[in-house]
Order: C-alpha cells, then sequence, then structure tokens
C-alpha cells in the first residue's frame, strides 16, 4: 500500500503523526507540505479532505483518512506499533483527547489574531481558550505524571507535541510555571529525536 502524510510543519497535529511514524521506524511515508487554512487553503488538501483539514493521509488502496487520532490509528494497526496498547487503551485515548484539546485551543487563539480583523477579536473568548489550556495542564500535572514516565505510547506523544505548539506560538505565556513535572518531563521527552527532527523551524 502506497501512502502520502499531507501537512504543514508547524501544526501540531501533524507533527504528532510525524513524531509517531519516527518512534516506530516507518521510513516509506512521504510528507508533503500543503497550505491549509479556516478560510480556504489549496486545492489538493481541500480535494482530500472536504473539511480542509490537516493531517491527510493519501491511500492507492482506499480513501483519504483524515483527523489526526484517526491518522494515527490507523497507521499504528497498520504497522503494528503498538502505540495504543490494550491494557491502558482508554488511559491512552483519554490523554491523547487532553493534548488534542490543548492543541485545538492553542490554534484557536492563533487564528483569532490571525485570521480575524482586529475590531472583531473578542478577547473573552481567546481567555477562555486559554483557560482551556492551563486547566488541561494541571490535570496533567496532578494526575497523569506516572502515565507519562511509562512506556512510549501516543498519549505522551500527543502532549509531546501540544507543549511543543505552546512553545512555539505562545512563548509568552509561561505555562511551565506551578508545573515543575510537566515542564522537567517535556524537556526530557523533547530530546528525543522523534522530536528533535520533527521541530518546526
Amino acid at each position: 500500500m502506497s501512502m502520502t502524510l499531507l501537512g504543514a510543519a508547524a501544526s501540531p497535529f501533524v507533527r504528532k503523526v510525524r513524531v509517531m511514524l519516527a518512534e516506530a521506524a516507518i521510513e516509506d511515508i512521504p510528507f508533503e507540505i500543503v497550505q491549509s487554512s479556516p478560510l480556504g487553503g489549496e486545492d489538493r488538501i481541500n480535494t482530500a479532505n472536504p473539511l480542509g483539514k490537516i493531517p491527510a493521509l493519501l491511500r492507492d488502496s482506499g480513501p483519504t483518512i483524515y483527523d489526526s487520532r484517526v491518522v494515527t490509528r490507523f497507521l499504528d494497526a497498520h504497522f503494528n506499533a503498538g502505540l495504543y496498547p490494550e491494557a491502558r487503551l482508554w488511559e491512552v485515548l483519554t490523554l491523547e483527547a487532553t493534548a488534542d484539546g490543548i492543541m485545538e485551543a492553542a490554534v484557536g487563539i492563533v487564528y483569532e489574531t490571525r485570521f480575524r480583523p482586529e475590531d472583531m477579536r473578542y478577547a473573552p473568548w481567546t481567555d477562555g481558550q486559554w483557560t482551556k489550556v492551563a486547566r488541561a495542564l494541571d490535570t496533567i500535572e496532578a494526575q497523569w505524571m506516572s502515565h507519562l514516565a511509562g512506556p512510549l505510547d501516543m498519549g505522551q506523544i500527543a502532549v509531546g507535541c501540544a507543549l511543543g505548539y505552546l512553545d512555539l506560538r505562545h512563548g509568552d505565556k509561561p505555562w511551565r510555571e506551578g508545573r515543575p513535572a510537566l515542564a522537567a518531563w517535556f524537556e526530557g521527552f523533547s530530546a528525543r529525536p522523534s522530536m528533535q527532527t520533527t521541530a518546526p523551524e
């Protein structure tokens, strides 16, 4: 089966798939850069995914697969990567969903300033999105550190990519303050080759 991953290097959702591929030593899936946008985007991604969102996984033996969690579950099953272990599947999926929620809120804040005219921006909405991020980070710090310290799975990869995106796009917000365990974990996780090779410039 031939596959191609469509995405953008800065997207935390795309990075999550790329880190997963690196950790699973899957090297034969090309990565093609496409321009997506909530206001449009290029035909390549809009044809692959009618929602115009990245990542999207093109396949020559079936329809395109999209949504990062669907893509990673498909790749994990197809290559038997073991990053969704059955013994703790619901914990992995819940942690991944938490990390994806952080990404969604953080990307939403970026979109508010990048695509909405200044006189139409709504500060309480932006503040509400960051409140979601902060609440999720507090929950990970309080409840999920033992999981993060365990064997590698997609929950850990998703958290790593979410935190990387906060540093990339929200470096003015000190998310590490009050979360020493999570900050220390991320410092170690960021040193993994999979994170180094997928870090956006």
